[in-house]
């Protein structure tokens, strides 16, 4: 993959094959159709432990989630039923129960008034897979609650989600991030259509977030 990210290197990893990719989204597609999110869970678990998250997210999930059209009702219930199988499997692989890991000042959130970021729960198990923690604060943080949450935490990386140009407002972003100069500040997901411009920085794929929240800081 082309690093397109500068001052970013990318975490790679081997990519699933051909007939292994076929295989899991006929498999996930079959436990959709039934409604059993709980399927769904335990086939991505299995395929998290032997290909890797990024994998799976950028070759399985992604694609999957892009082909549901969630018009009808029963299109609208088989989408949450995918979604919410999706959240388990990511947020249960790798935890310890009773043991938490550090958040190495990696800080994730949803956009003010965004309710989707199972981008977000994909990162934090990419996280855990390589034995490295974060703080998720989940979906629709309103921006004071963020400013807030920066001050509380001392992160020195934060990554908003945005799914929609509803909330990926981008002179927001930018405008948080001059706030804190010190902060590397990133916006991840599909809903920043407009560029970010300097100091926030886009982040398009889940390799690249996990590079950008894995990367050494600099000093303060």
């Amino acid at each position: 993959m082309e690093n397109t990210y500068p001052g970013v290197r990318l975490v790679l990893t081997d990519p699933m094959p051909a007939d292994a990719v076929e295989t899991t989204r006929k498999r996930i597609r079959l436990a959709t159709e039934d409604l059993d999110g709980n399927r769904v869970a335990t086939v991505l678990l299995e395929m998290a432990e032997a290909w890797g998250v990024p994998a799976l997210w950028e070759q399985i999930c992604r694609p999957l989630l892009a082909q549901l059209p969630g018009r009808t009702p029963a299109e609208i219930a088989i989408e949450h039923a995918l979604c919410e199988g999706m959240r388990v499997g990511l947020d249960v692989y790798r935890r310890q129960p009773g043991r938490s890991l550090p958040s190495g000042g990696v800080l994730l959130a949803g956009a003010e008034r965004e309710a989707h970021c199972l981008g977000l729960h994909a990162l934090a198990a990419a996280l855990r897979e390589r034995r490295h923690g974060c703080l998720h604060l989940g979906p629709a943080l309103p921006w004071p609650a963020l400013t807030s949450a920066v001050h509380r935490a001392n992160p020195h990386t934060v990554v908003l989600w945005s799914q929609t140009p509803v909330t990926g407002r981008a002179y927001r972003l930018v405008r948080f991030a001059r706030d804190f100069p010190r902060l590397r500040v990133y916006g991840a997901g599909p809903g920043w259509i407009e560029p970010l411009a300097a100091p926030a920085t886009h982040l398009g794929t889940l390799p690249a977030a996990l590079a950008a929240c894995l990367e050494t800081p600099r000093a303060r």
